[in-house]
């Protein structure tokens, strides 16, 4: 008669593969928290993505889109900024070195 091996959760091979799993679910929690759909070839941010990629405060993003120095799309409430309009706003108010 063969004799049975029973495999427990203790098993080395069982935790190294339950390890294996645990890493792709961490990789793959973390690149939907970052994925932002593209619609006609355009990435759109949120207040909370801008204001933590320009360092200023929701409020700072509020007097910016008052006095007209951001772009920005009102839509039911919700303030949209086209990623592209960010980078041209950032991209005029480069001040280069004097050489």
């Amino acid at each position: 008669m063969e004799e049975m091996n029973v495999i427990t959760k203790e098993n080395g091979k069982v935790t190294a593969f339950f390890k294996v799993l645990d890493r792709i679910l961490d990789n793959a929690e973390a690149l939907t928290e970052s994925f932002k759909p593209v619609l006609n070839r355009e990435h759109y941010l949120t207040d909370q993505d801008v204001s933590e990629r320009l360092h200023i405060s929701k409020r700072t993003l509020q007097e910016y889109r008052t006095t007209g120095k951001i772009p920005y799309i009102l839509l039911g409430g919700k303030v949209l900024y086209k990623q592209s309009d960010i980078e041209k706003m950032l991209e005029k108010a480069y001040c280069r070195v004097w050489e």
